[in-house]
């Protein structure tokens, strides 16, 4: 068997510093469980534009596509906000999702129970919270046609298209139903059906899918009514599929349930490669935080779960993830906090390496 690839992709601002901790992550489990990776690095966003003039060189676009999986930073920064558009940090990472065909969106939201008095919501409401949406994120109103903003005789009008294909529906339903049997068997589709026919279709093909899922139990709602009942009692869900434009909403709103952008990993997969893995991007929901660069005040947890993500969706290594979400639920437990986590009283501030040192010894104390 091939040793697994991984590509990092470091990026910009605080990038760095947080992938530097993701690394010794997988030295560890080098180290520690002989689970080896082939590793290689490369440039993207500003990184990639200061070196290259691009931010993302064909050549390592093409590694992004050969290898297993790609772990990315963050990108961007104040430096490049006058670029032309095409040459913007951004781009290179949306150029990223769009060659590899990442349609699948992973953003899960888990309230550790250390962190739960961060949350706006009541304690009793998120504590134990663990909710994943998979938000389709290659069609749809962000790239339908036409679009632009138009003249109509003396007024300008902003168009923008609402499209979807019933194959590019069907595939990121499978995508949700096989990451509902490999949780509690649950999913809710979210659309608004009642107002919109690609809402329609959306929903008639999610019920289609569902026949080849018969051990999950499949609901709809309204994603108005969603977004109501994720912050009424967000613990009645467990996989929630909808579209990019209210999966972009729904998301972030999720995500900050659990208070802090510093903690939230995410997932986009693709279509399956020859060896049935699908191509994948895991990345930090975090910017990069250009004012706290050189600091130490970065938070390195979003980008170690998001490797924790790719062990368990790219290379069915469930228990090595299992074994990092939980050494960093110790780490937190112990009462360690990086800059964005100091709010409460009675805990210890860590820099970003004295966190990755924490969580190596939680997984060293784990053996």
């Amino acid at each position: 068997m091939s040793t697994p690839s991984l590509l990092i992709l470091p990026g910009d601002g605080i990038g760095p510093e947080v992938m530097a901790e993701v690394r010794k992550i997988i030295d560890w489990y080098g180290t520690n469980q002989g689970l080896t990776f082939d590793v290689s690095e490369d440039l993207v966003g500003g990184a990639a534009y200061d070196a290259h003039g691009t931010p993302l060189h064909d050549d390592t676009m093409a590694k992004a596509q050969e290898v297993d999986a790609v772990l990315l930073g963050a990108v961007g920064g104040p430096k490049y906000d006058a670029l032309d558009f095409s040459d913007k940090p951004e781009r290179g990472l949306l150029r990223l999702r769009k060659e590899m065909d990442l349609y699948a969106n992973l953003r899960p939201a888990q309230c550790f129970d250390a962190l739960a008095d961060f949350s706006s919501l009541k304690k009793d409401v998120i504590s134990g919270l663990d909710v994943m949406i998979v938000r389709e994120l290659t069609s749809g109103i962000y790239f339908g046609e036409p679009r632009g903003i138009i003249k109509e005789g003396n007024e300008r009008v902003g168009v923008n298209t609402q499209r979807y294909t019933e194959c590019e529906i069907n595939r990121v339903a499978r995508s949700a139903f096989e990451l509902a049997m490999r949780r509690d068997k649950k999913l809710c589709s979210m659309d608004k059906a009642n107002v919109m026919e690609s809402g329609v279709l959306w929903r008639e093909v999610v019920t289609e899918a569902a026949k080849n899922y018969p051990d999950v139990k499949l609901s709809h709602m309204y994603a108005d009514a969603g977004a109501m009942q994720l912050t009424r009692w967000p613990k009645q869900f467990d996989v929630i599929v909808t579209d990019n434009l209210f999966g972009d909403l729904l998301s972030d709103l999720a995500a900050m349930l659990t208070g802090s952008l510093g903690m939230l990993p995410s997932a986009s997969l693709g279509a399956p490669m020859a060896n049935d893995r699908p191509k994948a991007l895991y990345e930090p929901v975090h910017g990069a935080a250009p004012d706290i660069v050189g600091q130490g005040k970065a938070n390195p947890i979003a980008s170690i779960l998001s490797f924790a993500m790719a062990l368990r969706y790219s290379f069915d290594r469930g228990t090595d993830a299992d074994r990092l979400e939980t050494a960093i639920k110790a780490v937190l437990a112990q009462g360690l906090r990086t800059a964005d986590l100091l709010v409460t009283e009675g805990v210890t501030p860590v820099s970003t390496t004295e966190m990755g040192d924490a969580i190596i010894g939680a997984l060293d104390a784990s053996l």
